[in-house]
């Protein structure tokens, strides 16, 4: 059989707009401007204008205009650099899309390396542009697929880079040679450790970040003429062996007829850990339905696969992070119980040291079910017990967000101006959801993006 490498990237450069389903199309045209609103809230993240800072310090742009960054009207780096800012701000909130039986946050890293060579060597047209980008999900996520144990290594960072050479690859439309080539050189760039996620440090949006940056350098490279390993996915020691502990190679190959992984993606309504969404549901449900609030709760427990458990069963500590506590069922489990929902306010200091909130989070927790499915988000159930001796449960059997239970236009659009709102840019919210939603027919692909953003910033 061909090597998996050389079928992911003939897979890659062979896709075209006109063969794509409607389907797809919509899907990339919708996460596109999803990723887009929230890179552009990311200006606002914990950490992100001190990434900046540094980021600049590694050099301006040479000569040239440079590439330009979500949220930052009149900012512009080189590509390599704006590619890192934006997948920081594009995951340092914890609101980015999800291919949830992949374990991928995929536009994050792939969609920051397109902007960024969009303004380097483009323009593209929206349909060049969007073809790129279903090539690098049906890749990150195909990869993600593949793998049959549990997480090992920060999949989006490692899963990512192939994801964004791939896509860079489609839409320089690079030879078949050097595209190879530019994925080896990304076998030797990938990294990303779970130790981030454990200790809910802000190095995650970094290692997302550093995949984009590297993959624009290693189309660079590639393009310069440097080999790189031919058999990086699945040779001895490439990448599926070395990342994974177990996978299935034929996942990764039957997934290549199709449907695209795009459609697969499930946005995220809450600004945290995709693996707490169920559960958040699970408690506005009880609140709603069945009279649940912070006084009469006893404790609440939420069973669900091990995945939710060892992701976001934490316990809340004090002096806890944002990015900690998007990854803390308890504390958002009582924020919920509090305000009915979580947002991306609910992330500052005062409330992070809520003494109201730590005592009800205290009440609240997450257990494994045992499911020996090591990527199941569910089947789960969220159980109360009441302060009276009442007991109340609500069963999870697909989390809002995802393709079975996708969001509405309208509720996309209002995650959309919140976004935006958030990052004091609501005046681009119309002309920011025409341009993406429309980019198919634009003979310039990023124009009306860049143009609605410079306008909000007036």
């Amino acid at each position: 059989m061909t090597n998996a490498a050389e079928l992911l990237i003939d897979h890659a450069l062979a896709l075209e707009w006109e063969e794509l389903p409607d389907s797809t199309r919509t899907a990339a045209a919708t996460f596109l401007h999803d990723s887009v609103v929230v890179g552009i809230a990311g200006r606002r993240a914990a950490y992100a204008n001190e990434v900046m800072t540094a980021v600049r310090s590694w050099g301006l742009p040479n000569g040239k205009e440079g590439a330009r960054v979500l949220g930052r009207p009149g900012l512009r780096l080189p590509p390599s650099s704006a590619a890192f800012l934006n997948a920081f701000q594009i995951h340092a909130q914890e609101f980015d899309c999800v291919h949830e039986p992949a374990v991928v946050h995929p536009l994050a890293t792939i969609l920051s390396a397109l902007l960024a060579e969009a303004d380097r060597s483009g323009p593209y047209d929206g349909q060049r542009l969007l073809t790129a980008l279903v090539a690098g999900v049906d890749v990150a996520a195909g990869l993600g697929v593949a793998a049959t144990s549990p997480v090992k290594f920060f999949r989006p960072a490692t899963a990512g880079i192939f994801g964004c050479v791939a896509a860079l690859a489609r839409l320089r439309k690079m030879p078949r040679g050097a595209a190879l080539d530019a994925l080896g050189l990304a076998l030797a760039y990938a990294s990303g450790t779970m130790q981030a996620h454990v200790e809910g440090k802000a190095t995650l949006p970094l290692q997302i970040a550093g995949a984009a940056r590297s993959a624009v350098q290693a189309i660079d490279l590639a393009l310069a003429g440097l080999p790189g390993p031919s058999a990086s996915i699945d040779g001895p020691y490439g990448y599926l062996a070395l990342f994974e502990s177990s996978h299935d190679i034929q996942r990764l190959v039957d997934g290549l007829a199709g449907p695209h992984r795009i459609e697969q993606v499930s946005w995220k309504p809450f600004p945290t850990g995709r693996a707490a969404h169920g559960a958040i549901v699970a408690t506005q449900r009880l609140m709603h339905q069945h009279g649940l609030h912070a006084l009469n709760l006893e404790t609440l427990t939420y069973r669900a696969p091990p995945l939710i458990a060892r992701l976001v069963g934490r316990p809340l500590v004090p002096d806890m992070t944002p990015a900690y506590a998007r990854l803390c069922f308890p504390y958002l489990g009582a924020v919920v119980l509090t305000r009915g929902t979580v947002d991306l306010s609910d992330f500052t200091a005062e409330r992070l040291n809520d003494p109201t909130i730590a005592q009800l989070a205290s009440r609240i927790s997450v257990e494994s079910d045992g499911n020996p499915d090591p990527a199941a988000f569910v089947p789960a159930r969220a159980e109360a017990l009441l302060t009276d001796g009442g007991a109340l449960s609500q069963e999870v059997t697909v989390q809002f967000g995802a393709p079975a239970w996708p969001l509405t236009r309208e509720e996309h659009l209002e995650k959309a101006r919140r976004c935006l709102a958030f990052a004091g840019l609501e005046g681009a919210h119309q002309k920011l959801a025409d341009a993406c939603l429309a980019m198919a027919g634009a003979a310039d692909a990023t124009a009306g993006l860049w143009a609605a953003q410079e306008a909000g910033g007036s």
